[in-house]
């Protein structure tokens, strides 16, 4: 059984000693297939650090996540860009619209989201992305951004059964992480309405830690009771969601 963790920040983690065992870890559960979203230029560095000690388990991804999105966005993203030549990139994120901090930016995060839009349909790569309180602002850009090109995950999916099916019919596949086991969250209530094709699965360690491990750092070999619980409530096997999402992973990052 292979799990694919579509999403974790498992790289701000430093310490040579505790990375090891958060990798081992991920081993010793079947997560052998991580792939690492991007914040900023801080984040680039310690990424290629983690590609360096797992090239055959880590992938990288590069993009400026949008409560990264400062005035100055056109010059990080600038400094950002050769980096995409430097290793290589399986997706661009994470990217998006965060409104949940502040809203006094929208406009500069839906300039730096459609620029790193155009990154990924230049290099033919899928986005990933990254909305908080912005369903409405990220789906009108994507409405004006959609072409054959256009594809990738709502990382972190946590919206209404609606919002689900006009993601999958723009062709995106819906990011399932750690709310799916929070009792009051609702994502449970549909989600045995969505076929697995249009699932993966995803941590986003060390935030949004997964039941029973909810209020401790996540991390990426947690994803195991993300896994069990869509697994219960598609009424499938463990290896079945393991195997689906997985495969659902490769069609999109193309390994």
């Amino acid at each position: 059984m292979v799990l694919t963790d579509t999403h974790t920040h498992l790289y701000y983690e430093t310490i040579d000693t505790k990375r090891q065992a958060l990798m081992q870890r991920c081993f010793d559960n079947d997560v052998t297939r991580l792939f690492l979203p991007n914040v900023d230029a801080a984040s680039i560095p310690l990424i290629a650090d983690l590609l360096e000690a797992y090239p055959d388990n880590c992938f990288a991804m590069l993009g400026l996540h949008p409560c990264s999105v400062k005035e100055d966005w056109e010059h990080q993203l600038m400094l950002m860009q050769p980096a995409l030549h430097q290793h290589k990139m399986y997706a661009i994120g994470e990217i998006g619209i965060d409104l949940y901090w502040d809203k006094t930016l929208l406009a500069e995060q839906t300039h730096a989201f459609k620029l790193q839009i155009k990154w990924a349909k230049q290099l033919k790569l899928p986005i990933v992305i990254h909305c908080r309180d912005a369903f409405d602002e990220v789906y009108e850009v994507l409405l004006q951004e959609q072409d054959e090109h256009l594809r990738g995950i709502f990382h972190c999916f946590s919206g209404t059964l609606e919002q689900a099916q006009k993601v999958i019919a723009l062709g995106f596949y819906l990011g399932i992480g750690g709310v799916v086991t929070y009792k009051n969250a609702g994502l449970d209530k549909f989600l045995p309405q969505i076929d697995l094709k249009h699932i993966v699965l995803e941590t986003d360690s060390p935030y949004l830690t997964p039941v029973p491990y909810r209020g401790k750092p996540n991390e990426s070999s947690y994803l195991t009771y993300i896994a069990q619980k869509v697994a219960e409530l598609h009424q499938v096997t463990v290896e079945e969601v393991a195997n689906t999402t997985t495969e659902n992973s490769k069609r999109i990052f193309g390994v």
